[in-house]
């Protein structure tokens, strides 16, 4: 295994949760997950050759993860709709903070993919400054978009 190799194979192995956190919201079951997991790791090494440096390893990653699973998601969503269905263990569970998690999954799973995406990365406690640079926006309209997506996820009736 050369050097390229192993630092990918460390960089993956450290950032794992952060692929796996974008695979899920943009995924209506566990199979689909890993599909997108592989999808997004066959991405990551197409670039990580050319990884710079401008921004954190951290960043880059999650920027790759959400723009594969928004690619997709846009690709999934130009043939015929899918109900979600979420087939998790954890969601076999009927307590209030489970309910409260499928809840919030749902409303996200409606939004787009460039709301869920930031919603998502608001949701791992990300600064606004971290947001924009994954995502490519300023602070200032992460700030509005994040204001406007949190008034939609209170306005939505679960279906």
């Amino acid at each position: 295994m050369d050097n390229k190799e192993k630092e990918f194979t460390q960089a993956v192995r450290e950032h794992k949760d952060t692929i796996y956190m974008a695979c899920y919201m943009f995924s209506k079951d566990s199979a689909e997950v890993e599909d997108l997991y592989q999808e997004v790791l066959i991405n990551l090494w197409k670039s990580f050759t050319s990884f710079e440096g401008r921004s954190s390893l951290k960043t880059w990653i999650w920027r790759i993860s959400l723009n594969t699973c928004i690619t997709i998601d846009r690709k999934k969503r130009r043939g015929t709709p899918m109900p979600l269905e979420l087939n998790i263990d954890l969601y076999n569970d009927t307590d209030a903070d489970t309910r409260q998690i499928k809840m919030l999954h749902e409303r996200i799973s409606r939004l787009g993919p460039f709301d869920r995406a930031i919603i998502l990365l608001w949701l791992e406690n990300m600064s606004y400054e971290e947001i924009g640079a994954i995502v490519g926006i300023s602070t200032q309209n992460v700030s509005v978009r994040l204001y406007r997506i949190r008034e939609q996820l209170k306005s939505m009736n679960n279906q």
